[in-house]
């Protein structure tokens, strides 16, 4: 009796997954390896009470504003734009220099921020320069008093800074 001669097939090369493949079988893994870990933690954190992976916040957390660098590069636009950072942080009042509560009119808060008294009065007077190509006869005072809210001074003091700067004063 002949025996039959085995002769041995060359190994198949093992079939190439594209990326789709791929991507499948790896999200399998991961979802079985994430199952895994969610009940090592419920074990790891059985006699814990009220052991949240993701606890709820309860408030947000309180963010400090910080100042913005000051975009101009001269010497009186940044006064002004320090005048008006002063009036948005410390607040508005229109009747007097300063009120009770810290709030600044726009002279009173040049006065605060200038170097010196000169760098104060060539402020002031660039502000009421700009403020009189819009109201011919209006003085600091008398324009800040007529106004209603912050926006206007805030914009006219935008306005004398970027005036300033384009001057280069």
């Amino acid at each position: 009796m002949t025996m039959p001669v085995l002769i041995a097939a060359s190994p198949r090369p093992a079939p190439q997954l594209d990326l789709d493949a791929r991507l499948v079988l790896l999200a399998a893994l991961m979802d079985e390896r994430l199952a895994e870990a969610a009940v090592a933690f419920e074990v790891n954190t059985a006699h814990i009470p009220a052991a949240d992976p993701n606890p709820e916040i309860a408030a947000p957390l309180r963010l400090t504003p910080t100042a913005a660098p000051c975009p101009y590069d001269t010497p009186l636009a940044g006064l002004l734009h320090r005048a008006r950072i002063r009036i948005e942080t410390d607040g508005w009042c229109r009747d007097a220099i300063r009120d009770e509560q810290g709030a600044r009119c726009p002279m009173g808060a040049i006065r605060v921020e200038a170097a010196s008294r000169d760098q104060a009065n060539d402020a002031c007077v660039l502000l009421l320069d700009v403020i009189q190509q819009d109201f011919a006869d209006a003085t600091i005072p008398s324009w800040n008093a007529a106004q209603t809210s912050a926006t206007p001074v805030l914009r006219y003091l935008d306005r004398a800074a970027q005036h300033a700067h384009t001057h280069n004063l």
